[in-house]
Parts: structure tokens; C-alpha cells; sequence
């Protein structure tokens, strides 16, 4: 600490010198100023500098006028004195809001500004002195004795021409000295115009020098900047309204299915990262006595704190090239595998090679029209308007037309954008959510997503020609997903009502060939599905609370879209004796939720939930739960006993006899038609 005080005095005992050598031989001085050792280049990377013109009423510049800045928050009160050609300098300041002021002998003032001091930066402010007495101080002003930490780079008030001549030296040194370091480390510049009057640009050679002020002696100033390659520098932002980069015309924040964070809390040229986490506590009203929630993609343990997503990972881009993967964890990467049937054809565990990552691909982008991607690997659906990520979403719980249909596809995805109001996108890929392909041919479908102004969208996804059935090589199937969001009140600054918007949903499909059929009766092989879900969401106070009512209905003939209850543990590939899925076999539900959502800022939601499904069959977990005596066998697809053993049999006469007679010796879940549940959480999404 004493050596750097000691180098500090020393700098200003220079100083004071060059500036009295600067009167009688200016060329000298500037020399041996460009001489000087800097002592910024181990300075303290946190301040900026404020540089200006003083000019009078008649726009001529102004020796020996004194300037002042006053920090508002801190109560820091710096003066200096122009120079014989206007110029000012204020180096060492703090960043943050200043008060700007400025008087002159025989001349008068100007008009109190505010300006702001940023990080390593030059901020620039001209004041125009106005021809009168200077306006009286506040009663508040600080004085000498005031508590006020007051320090000033030269006298309050010049008593002769030459000593505001020294000063203004003493002000040309310090750019000269800035310069040295700008030749090292080119700082940003930026500029500021105070209120007084409109703000002169600096001359290109005071730009020059002033791009990289030094510190004040009393501080130490900023080091060299660290010199990043371009990949990994912050992206230029746009102007203006971006009118040619698809959507980016208007904020689309507000949709459904679409995270609303309207900044990136890092971001380069190279790498945009993103990180999610999603933990909830939720409480069934049937208390199942093993805490199995059954029937949903969100809605897993009940009683229990659970950690449904941990996600990191994010988009690479540069020359076009471009890739994204999203790492998963928590609930979401045992549950949404255990949907998917493929894993059942063939040999190597393709459960387990993906459970862990749930978007993940590689791409080129080619500069046609507004764009155009190309992309393979695994990547989302949004097949049911709902986002994969229940932070982008209106509700936790969403209906079954979004709960039955697809998180991810696995395959190539092709994005046309002919304007940025369209988006063209066709799929090839493996199948209906499925990490392998089942039979005989791939699936294919696409997305035509319409958004012409910011408070509307459409968007239709359509899926077809795919084998989509474990053991059944000769069936397709084909689906429609529709929808349309409408924000029909925008006034985001109400601290009462500050938006309202309505999404409507409606789903078609089914499936045919190989003995099943779109139509007729369901005794002849029916395979349908119809469904619809809508809701209303409402903002208040700036969007920062908001307030969802809605729900839906699906018919699923077939049962081939439903999911099914993990009952002993089933899944996709072993399916269950307790919940079959044969052809004609009807699930008729419907449900209703009212969601509340906290968000104090973009990067968080809390939310509360309370929500309502009913089943025209027995399929929701009652009091005594899915879970056999015991646990889990390890055979689902056959029935269990009582004891907990399996049959060994799916046939129920046959598992009777197996388990020693009778239909008690049998073990049954408890399936209910009906499920209340309340549910609280926190979702984070940077």
C-alpha cells in the first residue's frame, strides 16, 4: 500500500511540473508526457472517464471554467477546470449517475444534467454556459465540512490565466498518457450527451486519446483488456427492429409453448448456453399409498419433492455451421423414455444411450430467402403446441392432446423460412417419438408455422406413412395437430391487467392397415384419436403475475396414444394385462386445471397449480396404488399374485390357477376414474 501511495504522489509531483514546464516550452512537456511510465497498467479495472467542451453563450470555448460531477449515489464530489480550448477531463470515476455542473467567471452557468459513467469507458458531455449568475446551490449542497468524501483534480476556482493554463496542461498530459495505453489496449468508447445542450463530437485526434483515459492518480486506473478471439465475443446486436431474422420482428414472448426470457445472460459469437432447473411438489387426493401419480408426462410422485428437470447445454454457431444439445436430468429422463416402444427392436440399449439428452444435433445454415437449416439428430416435436420444458408453458399439468403426442423425434428437420413471418419444416424420421424405427419404413411430417403480426400465431404440424407399432409391420399411421394463439389485450405497463391471450388446440388421427381401420365400428379394429384442449391466460402488473384457466378432452379408440400406467413397472415395450391397448378398446378423458404463475424476474416462475382429470375407464392411481406386495417383480407384462410373485401368465384364469385359486389370489391395482391434485414449484431457465 505505501509504494503504491508513493507512486501516486510522485505521478502528481510530475504532473504539476510538466504542467508549470508547459508554459514556458508546451513541446517539451508533451514529450516527456509521452515519456511517462503509466501507472494505469496496473490499475483497477472499474472506472470511466468523463470528457467534454466547455463553450459560452456565444459557442466559442471557455478557459477556466469549472466543472463538477457529483456521484448520486455515493455523494463523490470531483471539479477541474477547462483549458485554455474548452477541453476537460475526469478520470477515476466510480461508474454510476452523476450531477453535472458548470460555472465561469464573469460568464455564468449552465443548466444542471445527469450523466452516466460507465466501466472502462469514455463518456462524452459538452456543457454551453449560459450569459448570467450561476443559479443558486441546493440547501443540501456539500461544503467542505460536509460528511461528503470530496476530492477535486485541481482549485475550485482559477485565480489567473496561468494557472487554469496549467491545469489544461495538466488535463493534455493525461490524454497523452491515455494514448500509451490505448496503444496497448483500445478501450471502447462511448458517448453521452448531457442535457445542457447537444454534445459536440471530439475531434478525431481528442477520440484517439481519449478512448482509453487513464485513472486518476488517486486510483488505480484500468489494466489492458483482455484481447478474446472472435469467437467467443459478444454478437453485434441489431439496430432497430430486426425485420429480416425469422419472428424477430416482434416479441413472441407471451405464446405458449415459448420461453419468455427476452435477454441472454451470456452469450458470443461462438456459444449461446442455456440452463434449466424444474422442481415441484405435488399432492394426489387419492393418496396412493406408493406416491405414483399415473396418466401424465409432468406429474410423476405425489407427497414428495422432486427435481423433474435438470438441463444444461445450449447452441454452437459460427460460419454457418451450427449444433445444439441440452442435457437432461432429473425425472424427465427415466419417465419420457419409458414412452417410447422402439427400444424393443433389436439388440443395443438405445434407452439408455439417450435418457440423458433430450435435444441434440448437428447442422448447416444456407443464406436462402430468410434461412434455411438443415439439421440431424434428435430434436423436439412441439406436437401439441406445449414446449417439452414446462418452463415455456402456460400450465404445468398440460391436457391429453399434449401429454399423448410426441416430445422428440429422432431424424433429419429441414427449416425454410421464404419471409420472417413463415417457417416451413419438414421431418423425416424415425417414428412417432421413437428412438428406433419399428418396421418396414421411416415416418414423415412437418410443421408450417405462421406468425404475420406479434399478437398471432398458427402453427400445423402433420405426421404420416410411418409403421408405428411394436409387432404390428403392417399398420401406418397419420395424425393433424393444429393450433392457434391469439393475445387479444396488450398493455404491458398496467400495474392491473397488462395482457390476456387464448390458445385453441385440435387433434385428429388414427391408425390402419393390418386388420385396423380409421372407421366403422370399434369391434371391427377401431383406431382413433380426436381431441381438443383451449385456455385463457391473463397477466397482471407488468406480466409479472399471471393467472391460466383451461383443459381439454380426447377420445382414443384403440388406446394406442394413451399412456400407459407403469402397473409393476410397465412401460411401452412390456405393456400391462391390467390396462390393455387392443383395437376398438375406448379411453375417453377430460380435464381441467387453474394455474397461478409468479414471475419476479424473466430468468424465474413460482407457480401454483390445482387440477381435475376424469377417465371413462378405471386409470388413475387410487389409495393402494400400482405397485405390487413387495415392489416390483420384474414382470410386468404378466399378471401378479397376491404374494407379490409373478404368474407367469397374461391370461387371468390361467394366473388364478398359477397363484393357488380363486380371484383373490390374484393382485389387482387400484385404478380410479377420477384425480385431484394440487401442485407448488420453481422453474429457472437462463
Amino acid at each position: 500500500m505505501t509504494l503504491i501511495n508513493g507512486s501516486r504522489l510522485f505521478q502528481k509531483s510530475i504532473l504539476s511540473l510538466l504542467g508549470l514546464a508547459a508554459i514556458a516550452m508546451p513541446g517539451r512537456a508533451f514529450q516527456m508526457a509521452a515519456e511517462l511510465p503509466s501507472a494505469a497498467a496496473a490499475g483497477n479495472p472499474s472506472f470511466g472517464v468523463l470528457h467534454g467542451i466547455a463553450k459560452g453563450p456565444d459557442g466559442q470555448s471557455v478557459l477556466g471554467a469549472q466543472v463538477t460531477v457529483q456521484n448520486t449515489d455515493e455523494k463523490i464530489k470531483r471539479t477541474v477546470v477547462s483549458g485554455s480550448d474548452g477541453n476537460f477531463l475526469i478520470a477515476d470515476l466510480k461508474p454510476g449517475q452523476y450531477r453535472l455542473t458548470a460555472r465561469a467567471e464573469g460568464i455564468g452557468a449552465a443548466q444542471p444534467a445527469t450523466v452516466e459513467i460507465a466501466q472502462n469507458q469514455v463518456t462524452y458531455a459538452n456543457v454551453q454556459l449560459a450569459a448570467g449568475e450561476a443559479p443558486a446551490q441546493p440547501a443540501d449542497a456539500p461544503t467542505p465540512d460536509s460528511a461528503l468524501k470530496t476530492r477535486s483534480v485541481a482549485a475550485p476556482a482559477p485565480e489567473s490565466s496561468v494557472m487554469a493554463e496549467l491545469a489544461a496542461m495538466k488535463a493534455r498530459i493525461e490524454l497523452l498518457e491515455a494514448e500509451l495505453i490505448r496503444q496497448r489496449s483500445p478501450e471502447r468508447i462511448v458517448t453521452a450527451t448531457a442535457k445542457m445542450t447537444p454534445a459536440v463530437e471530439p475531434a478525431p485526434a481528442q477520440a484517439a486519446a481519449a478512448a482509453a483515459a487513464p485513472q486518476q492518480a488517486a486510483a488505480p486506473p484500468a489494466p489492458a483488456a483482455p484481447s478474446f478471439p472472435e469467437a467467443l465475443q459478444s454478437p453485434e446486436s441489431t439496430p432497430g427492429v430486426d425485420n429480416f431474422t425469422p419472428f424477430a420482428f416482434g416479441d413472441f414472448t407471451w405464446l405458449n409453448g415459448t420461453p419468455r426470457n427476452k435477454d441472454t445472460v451470456l452469450d458470443t459469437k461462438f456459444f449461446t448456453p442455456e440452463v434449466r432447473f424444474d422442481t415441484h411438489f405435488m399432492e394426489d387426493f387419492n393418496q396412493p399409498i406408493d406416491h405414483t401419480i399415473v396418466g401424465a408426462t409432468e406429474s410423476f410422485r405425489s407427497g414428495e419433492v422432486q427435481v423433474e428437470q435438470i438441463s444444461v447445454g445450449g447452441d454452437f454457431h459460427w460460419q454457418n455451421v451450427r449444433g445444439r444439445v441440452l442435457y437432461m436430468d432429473g425425472l424427465f429422463a427415466t419417465t419420457t423414455p419409458r414412452n417410447d416402444a422402439s427400444a424393443g427392436v433389436g439388440q443395443w440399449d438405445l434407452r439408455d444411450a439417450y435418457k440423458y439428452v433430450s435435444e441434440a444435433y448437428g447442422g448447416y445454415h444456407f443464406n436462402v430467402n430468410h434461412g434455411l437449416n438443415v439439421d440431424a439428430g434428435i430434436f423436439v416435436s412441439y406436437i401439441g403446441l406445449f414446449s417439452y420444458y414446462n418452463f415455456d408453458n402456460w400450465t404445468y399439468q398440460p391436457s391429453y392432446v399434449s401429454s399423448n403426442t410426441p416430445w422428440f423425434f429422432n431424424g433429419l428437420r429441414i427449416q425454410w423460412f421464404p419471409t420472417n413471418k413463415l417457417k416451413i419444416e419438414p421431418w423425416i424420421i424415425n417414428g412417432w417419438q421413437s428412438y428406433a424405427r419399428y418396421n418396414g419404413h421411416m415416418g414423415l411430417g412437418g410443421q408450417l408455422l405462421w406468425e404475420p403480426k406479434e399478437w398471432f400465431k398458427l402453427v400445423a404440424n402433420q405426421y404420416g406413412f410411418g409403421n408405428d407399432n411394436l409387432g404390428l409391420p403392417n399398420t401406418e399411421r397419420i395424425h393433424t395437430d393444429d393450433s392457434i394463439e391469439v393475445r387479444y389485450f396488450n398493455k404491458p405497463e398496467s400495474l392491473g391487467l397488462s395482457k390476456m391471450a387464448f390458445s385453441l388446440t385440435a387433434d385428429a388421427g388414427c391408425q390402419y392397415g393390418g386388420g385396423l381401420q380409421c372407421t366403422g365400428a370399434p369391434s371391427k379394429g377401431k383406431e382413433t384419436f380426436i381431441g381438443w384442449m383451449a385456455y385463457d391466460r391473463m397477466w397482471f402488473h407488468k406480466d409479472r403475475y399471471a393467472l391460466t384457466l383451461g383443459g381439454g378432452e380426447m377420445s382414443n379408440w384403440g388406446r394406442y396414444l394413451t399412456l400407459l400406467p407403469p402397473i409393476d413397472g410397465a412401460d411401452a415395450v412390456s405393456g400391462t394385462p391390467y390396462f390393455t391397448e387392443n383395437p376398438g378398446q375406448r379411453a375417453h378423458m377430460w380435464d381441467s386445471t387453474i394455474t397461478f404463475h409468479y414471475m419476479p424476474r424473466q430468468y424465474i416462475t413460482w407457480w401454483a397449480e390445482v387440477g381435475y382429470r376424469h377417465s371413462d375407464v378405471p386409470y388413475f392411481a387410487g389409495r393402494g396404488g400400482v405397485t405390487p406386495p413387495g415392489g416390483n417383480n420384474g414382470a410386468p407384462q404378466y399378471y401378479t399374485c397376491s404374494s407379490g410373485a409373478t404368474s407367469g401368465t397374461a391370461n387371468l384364469a390361467a394366473a388364478e390357477s398359477a397363484c393357488g385359486g380363486g380371484s383373490s389370489s390374484v393382485w389387482f391395482p387400484d385404478l380410479r376414474r377420477s384425480e385431484a391434485k394440487a401442485s407448488i414449484g420453481v422453474m429457472v431457465k437462463f
